[in-house]
């Protein structure tokens, strides 16, 4: 009997496609580059199996259109890129990786901070085009022991930014209305309060909430208006929280000290009417910027871990168990458990 297919939409680890390769046969892409959604649907027209990333979009057309599949392993904690809807009504399931990338994204979101605050880039770019002779009077920044950091978001990774911001000294107030109190490590550090007084006080901002329709751009130009002028914003969580246009508008207005993005709104598939590019007043040398390439959970045996997570769950389908970490339950579905 042949052996279901599983396709891997990027560069997986070798151990990954190892490990997949003991169940299915492995249909894996090799280069940097992601296969597109229309090469993706073709390669998945008769695969059992699908090792899906943030770069795949999965509509409703895309599992209409693979009769076969039975799993989707999302390597992602989010899943806006995914139909939920149109894939338990097709049988499929998905499943997500919960927590891996809960600390590296909140130790990058740290990283963001102090890199924006004390102009880290700005001094590094300086050490590289100049001949450096000594100290000079610039590069004047802003600390943050003693600041006010507001939590947009008191999820796994919101807890896990306030955790490592309590060493710092920080005043920490935190907005989620999913959330009626903090969990008892940060009950006495931790003050949730409404979202208008989370941008009127915060001298930093930092996002992270999931990317819903409720929070799509949840940072427009309403809410920099409520901001402090001296206030900056982190964003380590999704790109659409923001309204890139309208930061970076406040930005050269001087309405906005900084912003700091791991994540932006060209990267969000599942809105058709996304940015294709980044502002390029974000990208230009010299704006009060700090931009990185997606890097949140890019820590080798983290990102080798999540690959392998989401394998194993793929393998529970086809072996016909119950997934770990399934965000649906397929109907039509048949489990032998």
């Amino acid at each position: 009997m042949p052996l279901p297919t599983v396709v891997v939409t990027n560069r997986a680890f070798a151990e990954t496609r190892a490990l997949l390769s003991t169940h299915a046969e492995v249909d894996a892409n090799t280069s940097v580059e992601p296969f597109s959604y229309d090469e993706v649907r073709a390669r998945c027209r008769e695969a059992s199996g699908l090792l899906a990333f943030m770069t795949d979009r999965l509509d409703a057309a895309f599992f209409a259109d693979c009769p076969s599949l039975m799993v989707v392993g999302a390597a992602l904690k989010g899943h806006d890129n995914i139909d939920i809807e149109a894939a338990t009504e097709a049988g499929v399931w998905v499943t997500i990786v919960p927590d891996l990338l809960t600390v590296p994204t909140a130790e990058l979101a740290i990283g963001l901070m102090l890199a924006l605050s004390r102009h880290i880039v700005a001094g590094d770019r300086s050490i590289r085009e100049q001949d450096f002779s000594g100290w000079r009077p610039q590069f004047y920044g802003t600390g943050i022991a003693g600041a006010t950091v507001g939590i947009a978001g008191l999820g796994r990774v919101g807890c896990a930014i306030a955790e490592r911001l309590i060493p710092f000294d920080c005043r920490l107030l935190a907005h989620d209305p999913a959330i009626r109190q903090p969990p008892p490590a940060l009950a006495d550090r931790v003050t949730l309060t409404d979202f208008h007084t989370l941008l009127a006080s915060a001298d930093f901002l930092v996002l992270a909430f999931p990317l819903t329709q409720a929070t799509q751009h949840l940072i427009d130009a309403e809410a920099l208006a409520r901001m402090k002028p001296t206030a900056r914003i982190v964003n380590a969580a999704r790109g659409s929280l923001v309204d890139e246009a309208a930061v970076a508008a406040a930005l050269a207005e001087g309405r906005l000290a900084g912003y700091a993005a791991d994540v932006f709104e060209c990267e969000d598939q599942a809105r058709d009417d996304r940015p294709r590019k980044i502002d390029p007043r974000l990208r230009t040398i010299g704006a009060p910027t700090v931009l990185t390439p997606h890097i949140g959970s890019a820590v080798t045996d983290i990102r080798r871990e999540i690959e392998l997570t989401a394998a194993r769950s793929i393998i529970d389908v086809l072996d016909g168990r119950v997934p770990c970490n399934a965000v649906n339950v397929p109907k039509r579905v048949c489990i032998a458990c």
